[in-house]
């Protein structure tokens, strides 16, 4: 899928709603890119366990594992699958490059798995009715990490970033 980048993101408001914590004091942080098929999800599955078995935290590994999937699958079918049908991405996008990108970052005490695209619009819940097969992703990271939100790229840049945050053991 990706090789493992040492990588701190560069985007202060990443850090605004999460509990305390201080972001020089990230103990392990790498990023993979997202290729623009939704065989990436998998990819980005393989990258969190490896990344979780790496870490030693292979036993959070399911929850966090379902959260990357919701994260990426939104990114790729709202965001960068989109994209050519929307040319406000730019010819950036048009010419290879990788819109999406997951980030895996470890502290002490927290793990925080964060999804960049290039979509403005904000994350929404859909709603699914009892047989639908999607519309419940949001759902999900909401109730399988300790909290969630989301922030447009600073700088007038295109795009945002969604983040979920887990407390570790």
């Amino acid at each position: 899928m990706g090789t493992k980048v040492s990588t701190m993101l560069d985007f202060e408001p990443l850090w605004q709603d999460f509990p305390p914590v201080d972001p020089l004091a990230v103990s392990g942080s790498v990023s993979c890119p997202l290729p623009p098929r939704y065989e990436s999800v998998g990819g980005a599955r393989k990258f969190t366990r490896e990344t979780l078995t790496g870490w030693g935290l292979e036993e959070l590994f399911d929850g966090v594992g379902l959260v990357v999937s919701e994260l990426v699958t939104n990114a790729l079918r709202h965001a960068v699958l989109a994209a050519p049908e929307h040319p406000e991405f730019g010819a950036d996008f048009m010419d290879g490059c990788l819109p999406a990108r997951l980030h895996l970052m470890r502290w002490s005490s927290r793990l925080v798995c964060a999804v960049r695209d290039p979509s403005d619009a904000s994350p929404e819940a859909g709603e699914a009715d009892s047989v639908a097969e999607s519309g419940r992703g949001l759902y999900l990271v909401e109730s399988f990490s300790d909290s969630w939100g989301w922030h447009r790229l600073p700088g007038g840049r295109r795009g945002k970033i969604v983040w979920a945050l887990f407390r570790l053991p």
